[in-house]
C-alpha cells in the first residue's frame, strides 16, 4: 500500500512515552539544567522593560513600544542566529550573543534611569532584543538529534519543552514583577541580564550534546527554512499566539494598576501561563490518535474562544480565571506547531525553523504590546484585551484556509479524508 493512501486510514494509537523515560535519555540533564536558567529571562525581558519605562517615563504607550522594538529585533534577527547555529554550531553563536545582550540591557537601564530621550531607549532596546539567546530552539534541535529515530520520544520531548517554556512564563513575570515592586524596576532587568549571561555561557559549554553542524556543499546555496509554505503558515499562526502574550502582559499590568493592585500583575499573568503549563503536561501524556494538523486546528480554535472573554472581566479575580481558561489552549497549540514544523524542513534547517516560530511569537508580542499600549492610553485597560482576540482570530482564519500546507512534503498533494470533518467541528478535533 502506498504511503499516501495510508494517510487517510485511522492510525493505530502510537506508543506513549512518559516524561521519566524521556529524562533518562543519556546526556539530557547536561543541557536541560543550564537551558532553564538561560531561557527564564526570555519571559522577564518584555515585562521588565514595560515596568522600567512606565516608571521612568509614565506612558504605557512608550513602554509598550520600547518593549516592541526589542521583540521585533529578536523576531527578525533570531532566525538568522538559528541558521548560523545550524551551520557553525550553537556555542559559536551563543557566546557573543549573551555578552552583547548583557551590555545592551545595561545601557537601556542607564538611559531609562537618566531620563534620556525616547529615541535612545529604542537604540538600546534593538541590540538587547536582537541578542536574546534562542535557547528554546537550540534545546529542541538537541532533542531532535538525540531521539529523531523514536517519534514517540520526540513528541514527548516537544511537550516537555512547551511545559518548560510555560514554566518560565509562570515564574518569569512573577519574578520580574516582584523584584520591580519590592526592590526597583531596574533591578528586574539586572537579574534578567545576569541569568542570560551566565545561563547562556553554561549552556554553550555543553558541546557534547549539541547537534552536528550542517555545512553546505561548496558552491551550493542552502535555502532558508522560511522557503517552506508550511513554515510560513505556522509562523503566521504563531504571530497570533504572540499577540496574545503581548496584549495580555501590558493589559494585565494596566488593569492591576488601575485597581490599585499593581503588585498582583505578575501573579495574574502567571496564572494565565500556569493554565498553559498544566495543559502542556497533560498533552504530553496522551497518545494522540488524531493527526497533528487536526490537533492544531482544534487547539487554536479553543484559544480564540478563550480570548473572547478577557475584555469583559470586571475585576482581577475573574480576569485570573478567564486567563487560566485561555492559557489552557496555549501549550497544545505550541507543541503541535513545533511538531509540525519539524516534519516540514530538512535536518540542516531545523534550528532555524524552530527559531522562526519563536521569532514569530516575539514579533506578535511586539505588535500586541504596542497596539494594546496605545489602546490603553486612549480608552482604558479593557481595550487592550481586544488585541489577543483579534490576533488569534486572524491566525485561525489563516490556518483553516491554508491547512493543506501543514502536510509534510510528499503528502501535500492528496487530501486527508478526515481533515474536512475536523474543520467542520473544530472543538471536537481536540479529542483523542
Amino acid at each position: 500500500m502506498r504511503a499516501e493512501d495510508r494517510v487517510a486510514e485511522p492510525a493505530a494509537a502510537p506508543a506513549r512515552v512518559g516524561y521519566g523515560a524521556l529524562l533518562r535519555t543519556p546526556g539530557a540533564w547536561t543541557f536541560l539544567a543550564p537551558a532553564l536558567a538561560a531561557r527564564l529571562p526570555y519571559a522577564m525581558l518584555s515585562l521588565g522593560i514595560v515596568l522600567l519605562i512606565r516608571d521612568t517615563n509614565g506612558s504605557y504607550g512608550i513602554a509598550g513600544t520600547v518593549a516592541a522594538v526589542a521583540a521585533v529585533a529578536q523576531a527578525l534577527v533570531g532566525p538568522q542566529t538559528g541558521r548560523l547555529a545550524d551551520r557553525f554550531g550553537q556555542a559559536a553563536v551563543l557566546v557573543p550573543s549573551v555578552l552583547v545582550h548583557a551590555v545592551s540591557v545595561g545601557a537601556l537601564i542607564a538611559l531609562a534611569l537618566g531620563h534620556a530621550p525616547v529615541w535612545t531607549l529604542f537604540l538600546a532596546a534593538t541590540p538587547a532584543g536582537a541578542t536574546v539567546p534562542q535557547i528554546g530552539a537550540m534545546v529542541r534541535a538537541r532533542w531532535v538529534a538525540k531521539v529523531a529515530d523514536r517519534p514517540a520520544h520526540l513528541n514527548t520531548a516537544f511537550a516537555f519543552e512547551s511545559v518548560t517554556d510555560e514554566f518560565t512564563f509562570v515564574i518569569g513575570p512573577v519574578l520580574a514583577g516582584t523584584i520591580a515592586t519590592t526592590v526597583a524596576p531596574a533591578a528586574a532587568l539586572v537579574v534578567e541580564a545576569a541569568l542570560t549571561l551566565f545561563g547562556g555561557l553554561a549552556f554553550a559549554a555543553q558541546r557534547r550534546t549539541a547537534p552536528a553542524r550542517h555545512l553546505p556543499e561548496p558552491g551550493a546555496r542552502r535555502a532558508s527554512a522560511l522557503a517552506s509554505p508550511g513554515v510560513r503558515l505556522l509562523a503566521g499562526a504563531f504571530l497570533g499566539v504572540g499577540s496574545v502574550f503581548g496584549g495580555m502582559q501590558i493589559s494585565v499590568t494596566a488593569t492591576a494598576e488601575a485597581a490599585g493592585q499593581g503588585e498582583l500583575s505578575g501573579i495574574v499573568y502567571g496564572i494565565f501561563a500556569g493554565g498553559s503549563m498544566l495543559a502542556g503536561v497533560l498533552y504530553g501524556l496522551v497518545a494522540w490518535r488524531r493527526s497533528a494538523q487536526q490537533r492544531m486546528l482544534g487547539s487554536y480554535a479553543l484559544l480564540v474562544l478563550g480570548c473572547s472573554t478577557l475584555w469583559a472581566m470586571p475585576n482581577l479575580t475573574t480576569l485570573a480565571v478567564a486567563g487560566l481558561v485561555c492559557g489552557l489552549a496555549i501549550a497544545p497549540t505550541l507543541i503541535t506547531g513545533y511538531t509540525l514544523v519539524e516534519t516540514l524542513v530538512a535536518d540542516g534547517a531545523k534550528t532555524e525553523a524552530f527559531t522562526w516560530l519563536t521569532g514569530a511569537i516575539g514579533l506578535g508580542l511586539a505588535v500586541g504590546s504596542t497596539v494594546a499600549g496605545q489602546l490603553i492610553d486612549a480608552d482604558g485597560p479593557w481595550t487592550g484585551f481586544l488585541v489577543p482576540l483579534v490576533g488569534a482570530g486572524l491566525g485561525l482564519v489563516a490556518l483553516v484556509t491554508l491547512r493543506r500546507l501543514l502536510l509534510a512534503p510528499g503528502t501535500r498533494g492528496r487530501t486527508v479524508a478526515r481533515s474536512g470533518g475536523a474543520v467542520a467541528s473544530l472543538v471536537g478535533v481536540s479529542e483523542r
